[in-house]
């Protein structure tokens, strides 16, 4: 339970943590919750009826996928979408939206050095177990690397939710920004998953069940900057 709550905390504490420019409203998070059930129990209703390649582990694994997936899948466009921000912003504006930077940054570091470490702790734990004479001090050295690697990977499952879910901190940079990185993500994420096909059923249920998510998403993004702009005044060239 240590090394479980410890990792939590510590995913939290990084991709999760308030910033300068992040807006929370309980009613943007709903509506959110209340697609994200929405469209599980689409889902789930879609596979219970015309079934699924690979049954339900095939879903499983698919969704493990998605999480992992998509943090890199914003690591890679994110920067590309952040810069085209800020170039949209008023000339004013963007010295201090490159000064929040810093925030979404540190977000990504921690990631990609939680990964590295993964990385380091199984190939040195690999090398060390493969080697004939372990000595003492090589010998705590390996069993040492089995907890460090359970909460590294602890560590990567909360902080891969919390990246998607809040872009890797870019709240801080300007409020609306997860919105518009949140409609990248989901496009990005639907057309990778076009190599393992669509859907089964009829046509225009496989065409439903493929934009489905991504249209409902980028509509709750949609209403997401209207109600920032109605209710807290969160514009992108205000």
């Amino acid at each position: 339970m240590g090394v479980f709550g410890s990792a939590r905390r510590r995913a939290r504490a990084v991709f999760a943590a308030p910033g300068p420019g992040r807006v929370e409203d309980p009613l943007v998070t709903r509506v959110q919750s209340v697609r994200a059930l929405l469209g599980a129990l689409a889902t789930f209703g879609l596979i219970s009826v015309y079934g699924v390649d690979g049954g339900w582990s095939a879903v499983v694994d698919d969704g493990l996928s998605k999480l992992f997936l998509a943090p890199v899948v914003l690591i890679v466009l994110g920067p590309v979408v952040v810069a085209c921000f800020i170039w949209y912003a008023p000339r004013r504006h963007r010295p201090l939206l490159r000064s929040r930077l810093r925030h979404p940054l540190k977000a990504v570091g921690w990631y990609l050095g939680a990964v590295l470490a993964l990385v380091g702790c199984v190939t040195g734990y690999s090398y060390l177990n493969g080697t004939r004479a372990l000595g003492s001090a090589t010998g705590l050295l390996a069993l040492a690397t089995g907890p460090l690697a359970l909460w590294l990977i602890l560590f990567l499952v909360f902080a891969s939710g919390s990246a998607a879910r809040y872009a890797f901190n870019t709240a801080d940079v300007h409020a609306a920004l997860p919105a518009v990185l949140t409609v990248v993500l989901v496009w990005a994420l639907a057309l990778l998953s076009l190599g393992d096909g669509l859907p089964n059923g009829p046509t225009a249920i496989r065409a439903a069940a493929f934009l489905g998510g991504p249209v409902s998403v980028t509509a709750v993004a949609l209403w997401e900057l209207w109600f920032l702009r109605k209710r807290y005044g969160v514009r992108i060239r205000g």
